[in-house]
């Protein structure tokens, strides 16, 4: 059985999600504020995270910092602000989706679903090879699920290196922003095209010796985002 940890502190909001989650077959925790939350988070085992963003003590963002510094399991944000600036927020902190409050109960459980099952498939996809991909100043091991730049190793998310594993694939091809939230989140995720851009950006980050100026991750303005080798 599946375990999700819930970190919400509006009990009517929190016990409609539980009650849902658990009719879908699912072990669930709640929890009220975000210091508990992080606590638990760090220190127990869960397939997946649905925290709000605010919360007191430690809102949702940190908590989603520190969890993805750790951990690589699903992270779904949830509030009740809507301005874009949350989500990307959100998204660039590591976390997988976004939702609005108010939402449907049957849809959070459709995106927790559609999360656990990529992450599962993804899972298995990386046991079942040990090629490794040199490109460059960049080494990607698919069995371990690790990247290194320059030989330095690289801490990346499950999208991160989902997103640079397909790019690393598919190298000089030009691939616009829907198709690769198609591609890496798929149209069961329910999630937002804008996460493509965000995580782009975090990706030259990690990989780029100046972000500003990608000698890898190129902008094709008007069509999308090339890899060149």
């Amino acid at each position: 059985m599946k375990k999700i940890l819930i970190v919400e502190d509006e009990p009517s909001i929190a016990e409609l999600q539980k009650d849902y989650l658990e009719l879908s077959g699912f072990d669930v925790d709640l929890i009220d504020s975000g210091k508990k939350g992080l606590d638990q988070a760090l220190h127990e085992t869960y397939d997946l995270l649905i925290l709000d963003v605010m919360l007191p003590e430690i809102n949702g963002f940190e908590i989603c910092k520190r969890v993805r510094e750790e951990k690589d399991i699903p992270i779904l944000m949830v509030s009740a602000k809507k301005e874009d600036i949350d989500k990307i927020r959100g998204l660039g902190l590591g976390a997988d989706d976004y939702i609005s409050k108010p939402f449907s109960p049957s849809e959070l459980v459709a995106r927790v679903k559609a999360h656990l099952t990529r992450y599962e498939r993804l899972s298995a996809k990386s046991t079942q090879t040990n090629k490794q991909i040199q490109i460059r100043g960049i080494q990607i091991d698919q069995a371990s699920r690790r990247v290194y730049v320059n030989k330095h190793e690289v801490v990346m998310t499950m999208k991160e290196f989902d997103l640079l594993l397909f790019f690393a694939r598919n190298p000089n091809q030009v691939f616009s922003r829907d198709h690769l939230f198609e591609r890496i989140w798929g149209f069961d995720s329910m999630g937002d095209p804008v996460t493509v851009t965000v995580h782009i950006r975090k990706l030259r980050e990690k990989i780029e010796q100046d972000p500003s100026n990608p000698q890898y991750i190129e902008t094709v303005w008007g069509a999308g985002y090339r890899f060149t080798v």
